[in-house]
């Protein structure tokens, strides 16, 4: 491919910050690979959450072939997705005091569980607290976020803190703030988000930590395996089966 050309740049932009957060972020990826597999060796539950487009990633390790089948997703009503319409009301409950910890009022998290939180700027009310509430109630804390906007933004929360300040543990994903990696004459804004690219290949390889050092313990961890493949869902059913009182998305 051209590298002169738009599409070619935004692959050369996201496979660079792809390395980047793997030369740089190594360490802390491989600590969150050992939160994952103490939480599964002591019993413990997964959650993950992100409101808007960050909930892309967290839904990314949920449920889906090759997935860890014990990671859930911690919703909240209105801010998941854009089908909430208008969309701008999700933007608008990220900055509600107060909902994240209604949330956890009626979540099945509870003390030595796991919560990955993702948020991209970190400065909503949402997120920050969020992590700030699961770990009052004994929950080991992850946060994926973009470090820089703590230097290049104010807080939108009532403690005048962000996400980073919040977690046990903190990757960053070193998207620039505004999370666009393209500029053309005669656009106005620049274009090409790359967060959702780079903060889903975090979870992945978070994913992939825990599993692994789940393994290296001697535990088989609970694996999912795709249903278009010949015993794929008598798999999966006999894993939910085994582990229900751990998995969520499932009635």
């Amino acid at each position: 491919m051209n590298e002169s050309k738009p599409a070619g740049q935004f692959f050369d932009a996201a496979i660079g910050l792809l390395r980047q957060v793997r030369d740089e972020e190594g360490e802390h990826i491989a600590a969150a690979g050992t939160l994952i597999a103490d939480t599964v060796a002591a019993g413990g539950r997964l959650f993950a959450f992100g409101a808007g487009h960050s909930s892309l990633p967290a839904q990314d390790v949920v449920y889906r072939a090759g997935g860890l089948a014990l990671m859930n997703l911690l919703p909240v009503p209105g801010v998941v997705g854009v089908d909430v319409i208008p969309a701008t009301l999700g933007s608008a409950l990220e900055r509600v005091d107060g909902l994240a910890t209604t949330v956890l009022d009626s979540s099945p998290l509870r003390s030595g569980d796991l919560l990955i939180v993702i948020s991209l700027s970190g400065r909503n009310a949402l997120p920050v607290e969020m992590a700030m509430s699961a770990r009052e109630r004994g929950v080991r804390v992850i946060g994926v976020t973009s470090v820089g906007y703590a230097t290049g933004t104010t807080s939108r929360n009532s403690s005048g803190g962000f996400l980073k300040d919040q977690c046990d543990l903190v990757i960053d994903n070193k998207i620039a703030i505004g999370d666009a990696e393209l500029t053309v004459d005669g656009v106005g804004a620049p274009f090409a988000p790359a967060s959702t690219v780079v903060t889903s290949a975090i979870m992945q390889s978070m994913v992939a930590a825990g599993v692994t050092e789940l393994a290296e313990r001697g535990v088989e961890p609970p694996m999912l395996r795709s249903g278009n493949v010949d015993g794929g869902h008598e798999w999966n059913r006999k894993v939910m089966t085994e582990y229900g009182d751990r998995i969520f998305y499932r009635r």
